[in-house]
């Protein structure tokens, strides 16, 4: 079940719901059957046949008690960074006669601490159905800026997955000419748009904070048994110039790429769809590189200055896994 303007926000803003870059469900009515935090989670949901706690049958997301008095369950979560709301997921999978058959989303504005009593929440998306073992998503259009949401569901039951996409606020302004930025970080507003393959790891995974955990936190692709190679495409959160690029092969020892290369353009408007075949022919910002396994690799000498650029296209050599990519810049005004 999707809104008409809900098509590609997911593409286009970052998760700021997203545990794994540093949100976190800080307070809810009730969790009795499975705790709030779980539906934060990256992955998608699982289902763990004939599993059970204490408390009944292991679920794989937030889910209450069956209410039997008035009122709604709630669920507040804390951004990973403020930002601007474009869009909210709200995934049903595995929860069949145990769903919210409904919910609302509010958000806040708190700089310092969790909302209290005196906050004012405001509505962003008003009551809507919803579906079990589905996925929905609605467009949000609301310029204000938020640090916390309110998901509500009616009465009560389970949320596989709670998304919100989003533009991280970054003070830009405050950033010095000459101050180095990983422009392609998550946190900072950088998308991976598109790639090839990623068969055994999401592209997203490269602009998240810190080192890899294990071989399935990173980008890796399947075994190319065709000529070619694989490739993935990322937005940048602010055009710049870039002055250092690191690849980590983080937890990557027998499948690591054997070289890499980057290319930039700057681009004043492109749909994702045209980018796969436009970016083969950008300018070159590394040259191949060669990659070892399990390492940081740091390449400053050898990034080609080709004026400012706004998305990036990285070639791997044939294939195999990268665990983070980080892109240091200056910004273009």
């Amino acid at each position: 079940m999707n809104d008409n303007n809900a098509a590609d926000f997911s593409q286009h803003w970052v998760n700021l719901a997203s545990a794994r870059l540093g949100a976190a469900a800080v307070a809810c009515s009730d969790d009795f059957f499975a705790p709030m935090h779980r539906m934060l989670k990256e992955k998608p949901p699982v289902w763990k046949e004939g599993k059970y706690d204490d408390n009944g049958k292991w679920m794989d997301g937030w889910e209450s008690r069956r209410r039997r008095g008035p009122g709604n369950d709630w669920c507040i979560v804390r951004l990973a960074r403020p930002g601007i709301i474009h869009g909210i997921e709200i995934d049903t999978n595995y929860f069949t006669g145990n769903y919210a058959p409904a919910a609302s989303v509010e958000a806040c504005f708190h700089d310092n601490g969790e909302p209290g009593d005196n906050d004012k929440w405001h509505e962003i998306l008003p009551c809507r159905e919803l579906q079990g073992d589905s996925q929905h998503a609605f467009g949000v259009t609301d310029e204000n800026v938020y640090t916390h949401v309110r998901l509500a569901i009616y009465p009560d039951g389970g949320i596989a997955r709670f998304r919100v996409y989003a533009e991280p606020r970054v003070d830009w302004d405050a950033i010095g000419d000459t101050e180095l930025v990983d422009l392609a970080a998550a946190l900072n507003g950088g998308v991976a748009l598109t790639c090839n393959d990623q068969h055994y790891g999401h592209i997203r995974n490269l602009l998240a904070p810190g080192r890899g955990r294990d071989m399935g936190d990173g980008w890796e692709t399947r075994r190319r048994r065709e000529p070619g190679h694989d490739w993935a495409i990322i937005a940048l959160a602010h055009p710049g110039h870039i002055r250092q690029v690191e690849i980590d092969t983080a937890h990557f020892k027998g499948n690591y790429p054997d070289r890499c290369e980057l290319r930039g353009a700057m681009l004043r408007a492109a749909s994702v769809e045209s980018l796969p075949r436009q970016s083969e022919d950008w300018p070159m910002l590394l040259p191949g590189s060669k990659l070892e396994a399990d390492q940081v690799h740091h390449f400053e000498k050898t990034v080609v200055d080709i004026g400012p650029v706004s998305h990036v296209r990285m070639n791997i050599f044939p294939d195999g896994g990268i665990s983070r990519l980080r892109l240091f810049g200056t910004l273009a005004r």
